[in-house]
């Protein structure tokens, strides 16, 4: 028996693989499935250009399988290649993304250096300023409240049980050990065997008494477009120094983002975003694209609070003292990309009782003194 906390995709589509392969399974979600950082407007990103290197190989797996994900989900498709562009408009920041082709090209990630002339077959709208770009042709976006809810759907149909509306407070332990989760309803719910903690914004809290994780909250801004006449960005955009993400929708809107951020209020569980910050996020898109001068933003989304980890990077590990607990947080906005990778190694963890050699570099000891 699996007992899983968080029902965003990971915890989701963990339920999912566990379930197809005979495990019972209960997940617990605080609200509804989807509701926090797996859920908002637009699409997210698939993105294997410009990560860590140690994401590198989850980026690889989990690119080979987003094409066909909607095939064993049996629901429309979800992911669509564009293509990602890092445009590059400092000459300080051209040799990175040289060396950075040629290391993502090494994990098996066809990735390209372009100088100007290509860069600007691909992109003909972009500045003037704008000088190259790092091109990842195979990435792309993914419908992601959907996906996290075929997920989801499938798991229940598995024989999967998902619980909406439950909020775990803490875990409850005996002798050093997690045998139940207590709700803030006042139920005790045993852990009769696994346990994934995957909460994202509430991860850090719960195993607080056993760790403290290099983690904090963000309540990161999407804005989204009226539909344009015409909209100039052809690919999934990222930029070298601006903070700023463009992603083409499919209905003639333009999500912008980035990493810029809102105001959250924890009493009411609430984001408020900022009106400085959207200026700036918009004005950052019409200086790359003069031709959206005048852009109409009709969504301001500040609603789904992220886990931002210290290296930029998830920690994936079991509890000190208790390795029939799992938690994964800290995924900094961009671990959607890796899910279906990763979920699939989560579920191997718990029914092989070892640590998949893929998830080894995100362990909390990579942060030990003397390491």
């Amino acid at each position: 028996m699996t007992l899983i906390i968080g029902g965003g995709v990971y915890g989701a589509a963990v339920a999912w693989h566990l379930a197809r392969r005979g495990e019972a399974v209960e997940l617990l979600e605080a609200k509804t499935v989807a509701s926090g950082a797996s859920g908002g407007p637009g699409r997210r990103g698939v993105r294997a250009n410009c990560r860590d290197h140690r994401e590198l190989p989850l980026m690889a797996r989990a690119r080979a399988l987003w094409p066909t994900l909607h095939e064993q989900l049996g629901t429309d498709p979800l992911f669509e290649r564009t293509g990602h562009l890092q445009l590059i408009e400092r000459p300080v920041d051209m040799p990175r993304a040289e060396t950075r082709a040629a290391l993502q090209s090494r994990f098996g990630i066809a990735t390209s250096y372009l100088s100007e002339g290509a860069m600007r077959e691909l992109e003909p709208d972009v500045a003037s300023f704008v000088k190259a770009a790092l091109h990842c042709p195979d990435d792309g976006v993914a419908f992601h409240a959907a996906t996290t809810r075929a997920y989801a759907d499938n798991a229940v149909m598995a024989g999967a049980t998902i619980r909406e509306g439950v909020t775990v407070d803490r875990l409850v332990t005996r002798d050093g050990k997690v045998v139940a989760v207590a709700t803030t309803d006042g139920d005790e719910i045993p852990v009769p065997g696994r346990l994934f903690v995957l909460a994202n914004s509430g991860v850090r809290s719960l195993i607080a008494p056993w760790l403290d994780l290099p983690t904090w909250n963000l309540a990161l801004q999407v804005l989204v477009s009226k539909p344009l006449a015409e909209n100039p960005v052809r690919h999934l955009v990222g930029h070298a120094s601006r903070t700023l993400s463009l992603k083409r929708e499919p209905d003639g809107r333009l999500m912008i983002s980035g990493g810029r951020l809102g105001h959250w209020d924890y009493a009411t569980g609430r984001g408020t975003p900022i009106p400085e910050e959207i200026a700036a996020n918009v004005a950052d898109a019409v200086a790359v694209y003069p031709s959206l001068e005048g852009i109409e933003i009709e969504t301001a989304d500040t609603g789904h609070l992220e886990a931002e980890s210290i290296d930029s990077i998830p920690m994936v590990d079991h509890l000190p003292g208790n390795p029939h607990v799992v938690y994964a947080a800290g995924w900094t906005g961009h671990g959607w990309a890796i899910a279906p990778a990763v979920a699939e190694l989560l579920a191997d963890w718990a029914l092989e009782g070892r640590r998949p050699e893929l998830l080894a570099p995100f362990a909390f000891d990579r942060f030990a003194i003397g390491r």
